[in-house]
């Protein structure tokens, strides 16, 4: 997918994409780290593979990010920058701090895809307000080598992204729940952290 597609892509997803619902105490839910186990003995490697590629294709952020990481790192497997680059963008989408921590990291070193510090900064301050302490060490050390209007281009991105957010938990705040929905919003009307999905300026 070309840079210009892929942008689109990100930022209709960003406009798109509905808070997902958390599973909460339902002990009957296997974490993904049991479903998606890729630290396995080659000869079980392409099934776990398998496994875990369905789960991230079903939506499994932790899953996702999993697969970017095995991409990634290339341990078991030939690194896969493309790949990683693709399930890091999955899972970044769903507010998967690690994987935003990790699709900034890509974008800053130009890993994989074209360096740009400015989708690189977008990213990783994202990623600092999922709860990633890392990222925002490494936001700073970004900014310091941006040209002030890439930082007021950042700055600025980032600032509709909030407002798209704050304007859809305004919605949900106002949208009482339907019995029998599936759908029963928190006391007090709470979400949470942020999950704000990565997002690629033109």
């Amino acid at each position: 997918m070309n840079r210009t597609g892929r942008n689109l892509l990100l930022g209709c997803l960003l406009l798109a994409s509905p808070l997902l619902a958390h599973a909460g105490d339902n002990s009957l839910l296997v974490p993904a780290t049991a479903r998606c186990a890729l630290n396995t003995a080659p000869e079980y490697l392409s099934q776990a593979i398998a496994a875990c590629q369905q789960l991230a294709q079903q939506g499994d952020a932790l899953a996702q990010y999993e697969l970017g990481e095995f991409f990634y790192e290339g341990q078991s497997a030939p690194r896969d920058l493309p790949q990683a680059l693709h399930w890091f963008e999955q899972a970044s989408l769903q507010g998967n701090a690690q994987a935003q921590l990790r699709l900034g990291t890509m974008f800053f070193r130009g890993e994989g895809v074209q360096a740009n510090n400015v989708q690189a900064y977008i990213v990783l301050k994202m990623a600092a307000v999922n709860g990633s302490d890392e990222a925002m060490d490494s936001a700073d050390q970004v900014a310091e080598r941006m040209q002030r209007e890439e930082l007021q281009v950042a700055t600025q991105v980032l600032g509709q992204i909030f407002r798209s957010y704050l304007l859809e938990l305004q919605h949900i705040d106002s949208t009482p729940s339907t019995p029998g929905s599936g759908f029963t919003p928190a006391p007090g009307g709470s979400f949470g952290s942020p999950q704000v999905p990565a997002f690629a300026p033109n």
